[in-house]
């Protein structure tokens, strides 16, 4: 999956929690959710200085944060876990942890969230 691709997808299914995320969706639409947030902030210092970069990525964080947090439960499920693991980043130990299941290969076989997405 292309970069363009990741994102139509990710925003189409903007707060489906249901199905499978192949990694490349979940990276480029993380990319995209950082490089986003970076613009952002910089837009909003240059117009309007320090609190106006602050209200700006803030705006693009809450904007995202639900397919964000969809592609997260949908990349988990492609590795065969539950959604509900996203609850282990709040401690850090838990972010490590996330990061590594992420980054895994995906179930080769349909498992119990669906089928294999096309990557």
């Amino acid at each position: 999956m292309d970069f363009g691709k990741a994102i139509q997808t990710c925003m189409g299914k903007y707060a489906t929690f249901e199905g499978r995320a192949s990694r490349s969706e979940f990276w480029w639409f993380y990319l995209f959710t950082v490089l986003v947030v970076w613009g952002a902030t910089i837009v909003g210092v240059a117009t309007g200085g320090e609190d106006g970069g602050n209200a700006l990525s803030g705006l693009a964080n809450l904007v995202l944060m639900l397919p964000g947090l969809a592609a997260s439960a949908r990349r988990l499920h492609d590795t065969n876990r539950s959604g509900w693991w996203i609850l282990i980043s709040l401690t850090i130990i838990g972010i490590i942890l996330l990061i590594v299941w992420w980054a895994q290969e995906s179930e080769a076989a349909a498992n119990r969230f669906g089928e294999r997405p096309s990557a």
